[in-house]
């Protein structure tokens, strides 16, 4: 198979999940006999043509002086312009969609038959609080059109799978992302921090309200003063959002804003040498920092919700508000004493089968297969 991967910011990864995922997927299916194709914006810092055997087609991208945002819709219509007219691929695989779809409805992508178009559609983007109501009711009608004019959809997560069938009656393939269970761990990286093992809780997170990580705080500052431990917060600070945070919570005592870390194995270290991770995420989607913290074996308390759920099972303990919050942190001896090696036992085990690299790499190449040898008409 001739594969494409585009609307990613490239590999190696330098960014995030989507750049994540592209890396390890593609360089499993090269291993495996495939010819793999990551589209990369001309700014990436990687200059070779190859990386491990993937080859790398790079595209004009005018973020840099458009702004992501906006930029990105020009640099994903570049790249489906050149997957679609200068190449010749069975698979075209869209990471995400909310700056694809003007490229999808000028090139009637629908219509298209030299190549498939699959797209992975992330989480419920137009929920991101982000957004201004303006912009949400674009991204859902860009939601739409997405549902609408890709050939395939895949689903990363099993509750955005019903999602799209109960909301648009339509089919997706579930494919989660991956991790690795991590085995290396190092207590010296709480020496940078001035963190003690097994003596803070810990939040690693984009800084927006869609993360919950205001209800974390709030639940922790309500009974700081019986607590011993810090929260730590992971994430950089440059966000509207965690300006706001930075400059109302920031004078707490122990209240710990680290910006962002983008060391791996340090980060690895801070989730498994802590007492409790939390993970806010609500809408939609498997993120990846979650199965980081998984297989990692961090202690998860993670939102009370069905993406959450689909992935972490009855396995973590979960919030909806401050209150739970509190009294979590007031409970930790007796949870942990209860289901904390239980926990973390069948977390690993998820990793190591439901979402383990390897295994995705074979269930995305099995999928494609199947979907080239369907006599459709598309």
């Amino acid at each position: 198979m001739k594969i494409a991967f585009i609307s990613t910011r490239g590999i190696p990864n330098n960014y995030g999940g989507f750049e994540q995922f592209a890396e390890y997927i593609s360089i499993g299916l090269v291993s495996r006999g495939h010819e793999v194709v990551v589209y990369t914006p001309h700014f990436h810092p990687y200059k070779d043509e190859e990386f491990k055997g993937v080859k790398i087609k790079r595209i004009y991208s005018p973020e840099l002086w458009l702004g992501g945002s906006i930029g990105s819709f020009f640099y994903d219509f570049f790249s489906l312009r050149d997957a679609i007219k200068n190449e010749n691929f069975d698979i075209i695989y869209e990471a995400g969609y909310t700056s694809i779809i003007p490229a999808f409805i000028w090139f009637n992508i629908k219509k298209f038959k030299k190549s498939i178009v699959i797209t992975n559609m992330d989480g419920l983007e137009y929920k991101r609080t982000k957004f201004n109501p303006l912009v949400q009711k674009f991204v859902f009608w860009e939601e739409k059109q997405a549902v609408k004019h890709s050939h395939y959809l895949i689903s990363d997560n099993l509750g955005i799978q019903e999602y799209y069938k109960e909301k648009y009656n339509r089919d997706s393939k579930f494919l989660a992302y991956g991790a690795k269970v991590v085995e290396d761990f190092s207590i010296e990286d709480l020496n940078e921090y001035n963190l003690q093992l097994d003596n803070y809780y810990l939040i690693i997170a984009r800084l927006e309200p869609e993360n919950n990580i205001e209800t974390v705080i709030q639940g922790y500052i309500q009974i700081h003063k019986k607590l011993f431990k810090p929260l730590v917060i992971i994430g950089k600070l440059n966000t509207k959002h965690g300006k706001y945070l930075y400059k109302k919570y920031s004078e707490y005592q122990n209240v710990i804003f680290l910006d962002g870390i983008y060391d791996f194995d340090k980060l690895n270290s801070l989730r498994y040498y802590s007492s409790f991770y939390f993970h806010g995420h609500s809408v939609g989607g498997t993120n990846p920092s979650l199965l980081e913290a998984m297989a990692s074996k961090s202690f998860i308390v993670a939102h009370d919700n069905i993406f959450n759920k689909s992935v972490l099972k009855d396995n973590a303990i979960y919030f909806n508000n401050s209150e739970d919050v509190s009294s979590i942190l007031l409970d930790e001896v007796n949870l942990t004493t209860k289901v904390k090696s239980a926990f973390l036992e069948e977390n690993l085990k998820e990793i190591s089968s439901k979402y383990s690299w390897d295994n995705l790499v074979i269930e995305h190449e099995e999928y494609f297969d199947e979907i080239l040898n369907e006599k459709i008409t598309l």
